[in-house]
């Protein structure tokens, strides 16, 4: 009983909770969904460019005043990602800075590794033209993170291979930045992998891969495998968006990798290949003076002075235009050399200290350099030994700050090498950790399990005990009763013959030999005598009937169980002087009932009965036994004082018929009110 109230319960409250639960979050969806929709048409009214640039960021600052109120998921993380994006194409460095900040702390703390991975690339971006380490520290933690999702091989390869390319890229420039070209050749071929198993056709990181092995390999003086890089890397870029601007890129690559081989004529010959793009370069000012200053410089270096200075200036005059400081410092310096060459020194020295000073504020070092130089050339000697040392100390200064760099670059990998190395070793202790525990789990679970069965086994032996022990005490009954049957059967067929041959034949003799006397005798008692005459054949007709009925079977062949429940009624209640009536249905066929079921409802009734003799104080007892839809039902009802519900989970008795009514799949109820008495009420199936 105690435990079918309190599955009711638990299933009550667990379903209220599971309601309420599932109502909760079917409103949090409905909510976040709502308030993605206007993330998303703020992020998109973000991106129109016909927009003012302060409209566009008023939008993205509402977009973020509601990814704020997100709960704290993966979409919340994805969400600032894409307004950081915004906000980076915004040129607003910062916004895109802080959101990432905010992206990567959210990712460690929800453990996602993916997100994680996505903020360590942006930060990389955002450090990669400011802080040198700081960016390779960032690009190579998303590195650790997607080389370990290759190693478990949990996750499919394609869904993060593109981004890792990204990383991959972005890191190989940076070495190369610092002159590590090895490692920039290492990590562009790893990154190039990684495209290819994404099947980056339509966008420009293949392209892009393959020029940076050009130039790297130029650095290396592997021309050929340069001009073979630039050339794969215009074949990459055909057919998509930025066809034109690679193979513009692309020629003007290899012209460069001429030029260093001082195959001038093959160098012109890319340049103006590149510049045949008339139409695409009118649109980029910057890329069309870039190639014709190029191209005037190889002129230069080839002493055909044909169209020098006059490429130079026409040059010049367009980076002016744009304000390509970049651009013009280069410029000029080659203006300076063309100058110096005539032996003009005066002019060569404007234009120098021009490319000078514009290198300075820039901190354009490379350039920077040449100016010393060139200065140090044209230059009175004092002067020119002062821009001589210059040079020296920059120079100096350069090589060191790239060697403190690729320092830098090489403590980072090779802390992190270090780190993966003790995370392996932790992993293989913890692997053997796990192991043992799990040895010693699986001995504790066999030795439990063990147990259990041989305390189950008891259990098992105990109930089949018991089951046959009921099963011989029901047969002791029935033949007790059968016996008990037999006896009086006997004695009532003893009582029919005796009536019948003894009493009747005495009371027909004294008839006869009334009737004798009635027929020899007139003396005016022969009415009388006929009077007692025929009392005596009433007599002999009511004993002769007496003498059937008890020598006639009258009971049914299932009287022997019914009687022996009506027995065990009649002797309880005589003892404990409490009336009682008591009711079988006859439609119940108690000689196909199951024996077991039998001794189980004898010992529930049983039970019942002295629970009341000892603590009900009851004056009658009704006991029924109904036959309702193929169940038998069995209703003890007394008149006592009752008892609290609380009792009930604490009577052993009542227990006990708890489990013999579960032991025959049925329902037991005990309904009682204090000084109302009390039902118990067993419905089995038949």
């Amino acid at each position: 009983m105690k435990h079918f109230l309190n599955s009711i319960l638990i299933i009550f409250f667990l379903s209220l909770f599971l309601g309420c639960s599932v109502e909760s979050k079917k409103r949090d969806y409905e909510t976040d969904d709502l308030k993605d929709n206007l993330i998303n048409s703020h992020l998109d009214k973000s991106k129109d460019k016909s927009r003012s640039i302060n409209d566009r960021k008023d939008d993205l600052a509402k977009a973020y005043g509601i990814v704020s109120t997100l709960s704290d998921n993966p979409l919340k993380i994805e969400r600032l990602h894409n307004i950081s994006i915004e906000y980076y194409s915004l040129d607003e460095q910062e916004k895109f800075k802080q959101l990432n900040l905010r992206a990567l702390d959210l990712a460690k703390r929800l453990k996602d590794s993916i997100k994680l991975a996505k903020s360590y690339g942006f930060l990389g971006i955002y450090y990669r033209s400011r802080e040198l380490d700081s960016a390779y520290k960032s690009f190579n933690e998303a590195d650790k993170i997607y080389l370990s999702f290759d190693k478990d091989q949990k996750r499919d390869p394609v869904t993060y291979a593109y981004d890792h390319g990204k990383v991959l890229i972005d890191l190989a420039k940076l070495s190369r930045k610092v002159k590590d070209y090895s490692e920039s050749e290492n990590l562009t071929i790893r990154a190039i992998k990684k495209f290819e198993l994404a099947e980056d056709k339509t966008e420009s990181y293949l392209p892009l891969s393959y020029s940076n092995l050009g130039t790297v390999a130029k650095y290396l003086e592997r021309y050929d495998d340069a001009v073979f890089y630039h050339q794969k890397a215009i074949e990459y870029a055909e057919n998509t968006k930025k066809e034109t601007l690679y193979a513009i890129i692309g020629n003007n690559n290899i012209g460069t990798v001429y030029k260093s081989q001082k195959k001038y004529d093959k160098a012109k010959e890319y340049y103006n290949k590149a510049l045949s793009y008339d139409g695409f370069l009118r649109k980029t000012p910057k890329q069309y003076a870039l190639l014709l200053d190029n191209l005037a410089y190889v002129n230069f270096l080839s002493n055909d002075t044909s169209k020098i200075p006059e490429l130079f200036y026409m040059t010049l005059k367009i980076r002016d235009s744009i304000d390509d400081q970049y651009g013009i410092a280069t410029n000029t310096l080659h203006l300076a050399e063309y100058y110096k060459s005539i032996d003009n020194d005066s002019i060569a020295k404007l234009y120098v200290e021009r490319s000078r000073d514009i290198s300075l504020d820039l901190q354009n070092n490379e350039e920077l350099l040449k100016a010393y130089q060139l200065l140090s050339e044209i230059t009175n000697n004092e002067k020119g030994l002062e821009y001589a040392n210059k040079y020296i100390r920059l120079n100096d200064s350069l090589v060191k700050e790239e060697r403190l760099v690729r320092d830098k670059f090489a403590r980072v990998k090779f802390e992190t090498d270090e780190i993966t190395e003790k995370n392996l070793q932790i992993s293989r202790e913890n692997e053997i950790l796990i192991i043992a525990i799990l040895g010693l789990t699986a001995l504790f679970l066999l030795g439990y399990i063990i147990f259990r069965q041989q305390q189950s086994n008891k259990e098992l032996m105990f109930a089949q005990t018991q089951q046959e022990a009921n099963q011989e005490i029901y047969r002791l009954l029935l033949n007790q009763q059968i016996k008990l049957e037999e006896g009086r059967q006997l004695e009532q067929q003893r009582m029919s013959e005796e009536l019948h041959d003894g009493v009747l034949g005495r009371l027909f003799g004294v008839r006869l030999s009334l009737d004798g006397i009635n027929q020899r005798a007139n003396d005016g008692f022969t009415e009388s005598r006929n009077k007692y005459i025929d009392e005596l054949k009433s007599i002999e007709k009511e004993i002769r009937l007496i003498s059937h009925d008890l020598g006639t079977e009258s009971l049914p062949s299932d009287v022997a169980y019914i009687d022996a429940v009506e027995s065990l009624i009649s002797d309880l209640c005589d003892v404990n002087e409490i009336n009682f009536e008591f009711s079988n249905d006859e439609d119940i066929d108690w000689e196909h009932i199951d024996d077991q079921k039998k001794v189980n409802l004898f010992r529930i009734l049983q039970e019942s009965l002295q629970n009341i003799f000892k603590h009900a104080n009851a004056k009658s007892i009704k006991i029924n036994f109904d036959f309702i839809e193929d169940k038998i039902n069995l209703t003890i009802l007394d008149d006592g004082i009752g008892f609290k519900s609380a009792k009930v989970k604490k009577g052993i008795g009542l227990k006990n018929i708890t489990s013999r009514v579960s032991q025959m799949s049925g329902v037991v109820q005990f309904l009682s009110n204090k000084d109302s008495g009390t039902v118990v009420s067993v419905s089995v199936p038949a």
